[in-house]
């Protein structure tokens, strides 16, 4: 039988398992529009108390969001605008880029996440979540030339410590995207938290072992205010 009466079998079979990985890949990323009412928190107090433009925008999951109140007392002199929303991935970043981000015309924007991505019981792939991070730094570049990406690394946890590979991968295209790009920086916020045998510390972490308690915070907020003061203490005003 001539080859070519098995090349539409093979091309429905091909467009098949195409269509399947995109689904797969649409189903693991969970709906951003489960935070919208926090987005409009946001814009209301924005509304009550315009922050100014300039400023150093925080935003990621719930290390951030837990770290919203604490945020300006930690980094400053820096002024900072925290946008944290718990519970978020590297997609719902991207998602609301402009309403958590670009709308402050900020000088600088510090990013966490990964943490949910890779700790979740369906984890997003790798290289989804490094290109979504390629596509907010594109979207900031383009309309924001001049402003400055912080992205931090995944921390390390009790509760996900069986997934730290996972983690330390993801981290580490983090850091290759910044290598690449004089306007992206990438932040170590792991190393601090692993002891000198490379576990995990467990005293800097509240009862459920994922998000930090007092001293955590301490060292989570010295590490951030680190990163940034070199290039951020010299553009406030």
């Amino acid at each position: 039988m001539p080859r070519k009466t098995f090349r539409p079998a093979a091309n429905v079979l091909a467009l098949a398992l195409a269509l399947f990985a995109v689904d797969l890949h649409a189903r693991q990323l969970p709906d951003p529009e489960r935070f919208e009412d926090a987005i409009l928190r946001f814009e209301e107090q924005d509304r009550l108390d315009p922050p100014p433009e300039g400023a150093i925008v925080l935003t990621g999951s719930s290390s951030i969001a837990r770290w919203n109140d604490q945020a300006p007392a930690a980094l400053a002199p820096l002024t900072v605008i925290p946008r944290g929303f718990g519970g978020s991935v590297m997609n719902d970043v991207l998602h609301y880029l402009d309403r958590v981000a670009l709308k402050y015309r900020p000088r600088a924007i510090l990013i966490y996440e990964g943490d949910n991505d890779t700790g979740s019981a369906n984890p997003i792939p790798t290289d989804m979540i490094l290109d979504q991070l390629r596509q907010i730094v594109r979207r900031v570049h383009e309309e924001l030339p001049d402003t400055r990406i912080y992205v931090l690394s995944v921390k390390p946890s009790v509760l996900r410590w069986g997934v730290w590979p996972i983690a330390e991968q993801v981290s580490a295209g983090y850091k290759e995207i910044a290598d690449n790009d004089p306007l992206v920086y990438y932040v170590d916020v792991a190393t601090p938290f692993l002891d000198h045998d490379g576990t995990v510390m467990t005293d800097v972490f509240v009862e459920d072992d994922l998000h930090f308690n007092d001293l955590g915070n301490a060292i989570w907020g010295a590490t951030i205010k680190a990163a940034l003061m070199p290039m951020e203490a010299r553009h406030e005003r």
